[in-house]
């Protein structure tokens, strides 16, 4: 292939969350909070197990509004609280790993008072093909949409102003 048709194998996405760093980190960490906005826009999430640590797992379930479910999982390889999550990711296809590929997320304080703001780097790769891609920066891109209503509403209204 030349370098204009070759796949791009990345996938990359940047946004500002009006959000505290620890906090956008934390939403991460944990199943109470994932069930709130993993998954596109009017997915649900029946069930999200994490094992938050260096070589620990997850495992969680989306289904769509017809009901049709998608099980994901993967292992945590990197863990720098509150700066940089990296971790496999695979779909489960009939009870085994499909392809599998690394996520990175990064975390960065942003905005005018310190803390105030949160930019977020999201990196998966590799994939086979553009499809394949682009599939996935829809459904994250809706994921990202959700968590963002999710920190300004659920997390912050659930916790009254503190620190999760």
């Amino acid at each position: 292939m030349t370098a204009s048709t070759e796949p791009i194998k990345e996938l990359r996405i940047t946004r500002v969350f009006d959000a505290p760093r620890e906090m956008v980190f934390e939403v991460w960490t944990k199943p109470e909070h994932q069930v709130h906005w993993m998954g596109p826009k009017d997915f649900t999430v029946p069930s999200c197990e994490i094992d938050f640590r260096v070589g620990g797992s997850y495992r969680t379930c989306i289904v769509e509004p017809t009901g049709i479910e998608y099980w994901m999982r993967g292992v945590y390889r990197e863990i720098v609280v509150p700066e940089k999550l990296v971790f496999t990711f695979a779909w489960e296809e009939e009870g085994e790993r499909g392809m599998e590929n690394i996520v990175t997320l990064r975390f960065f304080d942003e905005g005018d008072k310190q803390g105030s703001k949160t930019r977020f780097e999201f990196l998966q790769t590799p994939f086979q093909s553009v499809t394949e891609r682009d599939s996935h920066d829809g459904g994250w891109t809706q994921c990202f949409d959700r968590l963002a209503a999710y920190l300004e509403t659920g997390v912050i209204a659930a916790n009254a102003g503190e620190k999760i």
